[in-house]
């Protein structure tokens, strides 16, 4: 199955390689480095999985979640926070406020498309 995945990060090299990934596997990368044209493109492109880094300039991936989340457009879309803030109880802030799962970064290549494939109806035979 080849999905469209919307990428909101603003660290080039992150999401340079998030890109990469889903693309070498076949996927759709949509991509913005700002949280505000990433509501936009969400909401227009109806992707089917978003990844949003945490820490974004002005609407952080906080705001974009709860903008995300209320809208009849996107509410249905899985997203899924990337931050480099891996403390205790962080993954049950960001499930709380809306977010369905919840990836540390860096990005582990090996992993990464096994850490999405849930959201995507892949199975990748792992487990």
């Amino acid at each position: 199955m080849t999905a469209r995945v919307l990428v909101i990060e603003d660290n080039p090299a992150s999401l340079e390689l998030m890109i990469y990934l889903l693309e070498s596997l076949g996927h759709t990368a949509l991509h913005t480095r700002d949280g505000e044209e990433g509501i936009y493109i969400a909401r227009t492109q109806l992707p089917d999985l978003i990844l949003c880094d945490v820490q974004l300039p002005g609407i952080d991936g906080h705001e974009v979640c709860r903008q995300l989340k209320s809208h009849p457009a996107s509410c249905a879309i899985p997203l899924v926070a990337l931050t480099a803030c891996a403390m205790v109880g962080d993954r049950e802030k960001m499930l709380a406020e809306g977010f369905n799962d919840y990836l540390s970064k860096p990005i582990n290549p090996e992993k990464f498309m096994d850490q999405i494939a849930p959201f995507l109806g892949i199975q990748t035979g792992k487990g």
